[in-house]
């Protein structure tokens, strides 16, 4: 069974694609996969999935 999280990380402006590669990786450290990126307008919503029977 799968769990998801769903998140809407703090990036700002400056240094976007570095702040979202640590922001991955750490949830990456805690076993949750990227699943889905949705860009709108003004923010960013991740999807993170990791197995719910770890």
């Amino acid at each position: 069974m799968k769990e998801y999280k769903v998140l809407k990380p703090s990036l700002g402006w400056s240094n976007r694609m570095e702040k979202l590669e640590d922001f991955l990786n750490e949830y990456a450290k805690q076993g949750w996969a990227l699943h889905t990126i949705n860009n709108f307008d003004t923010y960013i919503q991740v999807i993170m999935e990791r197995n719910k029977n770890r």
